[in-house]
């Protein structure tokens, strides 16, 4: 999930978790009382995979992303990254390792990607709002929170810990605040969504799709208004 200015990193460990939301408004309501806005986004996602099903890239694959937004300071941003996470579950909470870097030509990174044997899997957009929650709202470590509305899937919270490492302690520390942060937002444990978007955009297409819901967004370029 993690977004923002364009930068490299090497083994953060994200802590997260995903829950259905039937209106996006409540959410948006409780996390303006308790963190900080921190901007509107439109994220458009790319999957790639290589063609050795033996690769240790065969199971996360590589995501491309070009990310757009505005800040709350009203400054438009638009960056790509590239990321691949080694990834864990653990009671509905995602615990990612995660590489990433910036590139400048998204597309010319892609054209690298196909010439060395890796084809697209999946895409997936996604438009929305973020916020930063302090320690103190956040009952620990400060959490990222964003609100989206998933193309293809309807609305989803996403809660996110950026811890220094992910030992037992750490994650079982963590659960407990994103679990608390849950309940604050009114939003029911039963909510969390434990399966991946990709499985879940899948199962869409299988059923064939579900309805594109809520008319919350206005403005430009497809990014929504704060």
């Amino acid at each position: 999930m993690r977004q923002s200015a364009p930068r490299s990193q090497a083994g953060n460990v994200e802590i997260e978790l995903k829950a259905r939301l039937d209106d996006s408004e409540p959410a948006r309501e409780r996390l303006s009382s308790l963190g900080s806005y921190a901007r509107a986004y439109e994220k458009a996602d790319a999957y790639w995979i290589p063609a050795d099903p033996g690769s240790p890239l065969s199971r996360s694959g590589i995501r491309v992303r070009r990310d757009s937004g505005v800040g709350a300071d009203g400054a438009a941003r638009e960056s790509a990254l590239v990321t691949t996470k080694d990834k864990a579950l653990s009671g509905g909470i995602e615990v990612n390792e995660e590489r990433e870097f910036a590139v400048s030509d998204p597309g010319l990174f892609e054209d690298m990607l196909r010439g060395l044997g890796l084809a697209e899997r999946s895409r997936k957009s996604k438009r929305g709002w973020e916020w930063e929650v302090p320690p103190q709202a956040a009952g620990g470590r400060p959490i990222r929170a964003e609100v989206s509305m998933v193309g293809g899937l309807g609305w989803f919270l996403e809660l996110e810990i950026v811890a220094g490492e992910g030992g037992q302690r750490v994650v079982e520390e963590s659960r407990g605040e994103l679990y608390s942060l849950l309940e604050k937002l009114g939003v029911p444990i039963e909510s969390i969504e434990p399966r991946p978007y990709s499985a879940l955009l899948e199962l869409a297409r299988q059923g064939g799709g579900a309805a594109l819901q809520g008319g919350d967004f206005h403005g430009g370029n497809g990014i929504p208004e704060a």
